[in-house]
């Protein structure tokens, strides 16, 4: 802005300036011009290199040649540089007098999209157009409802639910499953499936195999969910275990498979956290020397996990009753 508002005073200078030769007298202007043009010679001679021109140098010289015969005038830059600039004022010239698109609305009209997005947080674009049309008899398209509508800061939450408020609203009919490795004292790496409630925290499910497959995840699942009303959603990972088969099964059992966002672990997060959970709190104290013994000791864990260990989301309390784990 303030490039800009420089380049104009210098033009209105410069302008100021050419008027007033108008009233000097010829014979006083031709020997000016001598005497400038001597001064000029002598600095070429000596071929100092000037300085970068300001743009309202450059306005004033684009604009000035075309009122004599400039080019054996111009010595600080190449006459094919002039006409460049020109050029290049002329482009910015049509480009500003055409000003292509759709001219803008009213300023009322502006004012009252504004409103109505700010008052109305869950209309978009379609349903404002179509309030003006139908109560105020204004035509409006989407696009340009959309164009003046109030852009939401980073900081604010939008119009529709958020992950967030999805999983705390369905708490109680969502379940999270995962896997994660363990390695035993012979370093032979094993599979354990983990299956969490939303709602209270509790897990469901935890076993462990040598070669996960769909058909024993499948089967895992149908344990967890069995026939109750309960639950309603299953949130799993795109790992290639957990198939196309397998989530048309599970949807066959009344639950909708909700697939987590590639590379997002914050989007199963309960899962996650708990996996870490039985890592820092179990694994990471034992080693475990065989299948058989990794799923006793996180049968015993779980148990302390539902019925003895303190929870954030149960406060300060833990659960009393007794869970049946498999």
């Amino acid at each position: 802005m303030l490039a800009l508002v420089g380049t104009i005073v210098g033009v209105l200078a410069d302008v100021l300036k050419l008027g007033a030769l108008f009233f000097r007298a010829s014979g006083a202007i031709r020997a000016e011009n001598l005497v400038l043009r001597r001064q000029l010679a002598r600095y070429l001679e000596r071929g100092i290199k000037p300085r970068r021109m300001d743009h309202a140098t450059r306005v004033c010289l684009s604009v000035f040649s075309r009122l004599f015969n400039w080019h054996d005038a111009i010595v600080i830059v190449r006459p094919s540089t002039i006409v460049r600039w020109h050029r290049l004022g002329w482009r910015i010239f049509w480009r500003w007098k055409r000003r292509a698109g759709r001219p803008a609305i009213p300023s009322e009209l502006r004012a009252l999209i504004r409103r109505m997005a700010t008052e109305n947080r869950l209309w978009g674009e379609e349903r404002i157009a179509s309030e003006l049309l139908l109560k105020l008899g204004i035509r409006v398209s989407p696009r340009t409802v959309r164009k003046y509508m109030p852009k939401p800061l980073a900081s604010q939450p939008r119009g529709d639910q958020r992950w967030s408020t999805f999983l705390r609203n369905h708490a109680k009919a969502i379940l999270a499953c995962d896997f994660f490795v363990a390695v035993t004292a012979t370093f032979r790496l094993l599979y354990v499936f983990v299956v969490i409630e939303h709602g209270s925290r509790r897990l469901v499910r935890v076993d462990v195999t040598v070669h996960p497959s769909s058909d024993w995840t499948l089967q895992q699942l149908r344990d967890v969910v069995g026939f109750d009303d309960i639950h309603r959603y299953l949130i799993h990972d795109r790992d290639s275990i957990l198939s196309k088969h397998l989530d048309e099964s599970i949807r066959a059992l009344g639950l909708s498979i909700l697939k987590s966002p590639p590379r997002s672990p914050k989007a199963n997060a309960i899962c996650e956290r708990v996996i870490g959970t039985i890592r820092r709190e179990c694994l990471d104290w034992l080693i475990p020397i065989s299948e058989a013994h990794l799923r006793a000791i996180l049968k015993s864990w779980v148990e302390h996990y539902n019925c003895g260990r303190p929870h954030t989301s149960w406060g300060p309390a833990c659960r009393v009753r007794r869970i049946q784990q498999w």
